[in-house]
């Protein structure tokens, strides 16, 4: 028997174990890879949500993850068994978070906003289970988040943000380290947009169930002798309900602003932690 590797002519493996290195590798950079997209799909609203089965954000994460993977160079050797590879998982994951925790805040303008429809139409009893919020939320609440979230998808915003935390990759490979005041300073701005946001939807509602309130305050008090909440609460609930109803257009418009302003947000963040 001879020395050599070569079989029926054809070379064999210089060494023994290149193949397994190689996978090792492979497998390392799939790992990689999957935290940020991975991060984002578990803070992010809509992906990230309790109706959503973990099967399904697993099957995704992988799914994305691996075509991003196979275009991603090879991470090097050195990397693998040093702890700079501990700083990398914690950034990747601090980019997908970062990311998904902007659009969680920015979707919490509904919920805030409905609370206080409900708090000033005297609906906040009618409360009921939460999974996201992991608590009991007003039925108004929880009507506007599932108003929005058709919204959301209509206009094709879960499309939008995939490809935009896609396209981080390109932009701000594995390995790369971003500015942590940039993602601080993204969350402090976007937790004011939500209250704004909250303000603009709630408040022509607010302003007209206060009108409605202050009419049966004055008719109350010119005839006492009738029962402020056997002949009040009826008309806040019936009030309410009239101005939801014929507030659905506005609250449609306002809810695709908030919608792109979402998703500009998360480009603006994008953008600041790429040029620092």
């Amino acid at each position: 028997m001879g020395t050599d590797l070569a079989i029926d002519g054809v070379a064999g493996p210089s060494l023994p174990g290149m193949e397994l290195q190689l996978i090792m590798a492979y497998l390392a950079n799939f790992f990689v890879s999957s935290l940020r997209i991975g991060a984002f799909i578990l803070s992010a609203p809509f992906f990230g949500a309790r109706w959503v089965p973990l099967n399904i954000r697993i099957i995704m994460s992988i799914s994305l993850a691996t075509s991003i993977a196979i275009t991603m160079p090879l991470l090097p050797p050195e990397i693998l068994g040093s702890p700079v590879l501990i700083t990398i998982v914690m950034t990747e994951i601090s980019i997908g978070l970062c990311a998904g925790l902007i659009l969680t805040i920015f979707f919490g303008a509904v919920s805030l906003a409905g609370e206080k429809i409900a708090s000033t139409s005297g609906l906040s009893y009618a409360a009921q289970v939460d999974p996201n919020a992991g608590g009991q939320t007003p039925v108004v609440s929880q009507i506007l988040y599932l108003f929005l979230m058709v919204i959301f998808v209509s206009l094709d915003g879960h499309l939008i943000i995939i490809r935009s935390i896609l396209e981080t990759y390109y932009i701000m490979p594995v390995g790369y380290q971003p500015d942590a005041d940039v993602m601080v300073a993204s969350g402090i701005k976007a937790a004011g947009a939500m209250f704004f946001g909250a303000a603009m939807i709630m408040l022509p509602i607010t302003m007209i169930l206060l009108f409605i309130n202050t009419s049966i305050g004055i008719v109350t008090r010119s005839a006492p002798q009738l029962n402020l909440f056997s002949f009040g609460f009826p008309i806040s609930l019936m009030g309410v309900f009239f101005v939801l109803y014929f507030a659905a257009d506005f609250l449609g418009y306002a809810m695709s602003d908030l919608t792109n302003d979402a998703i500009q947000h998360l480009h603006d963040l994008i953008g600041a932690l790429h040029h620092g």
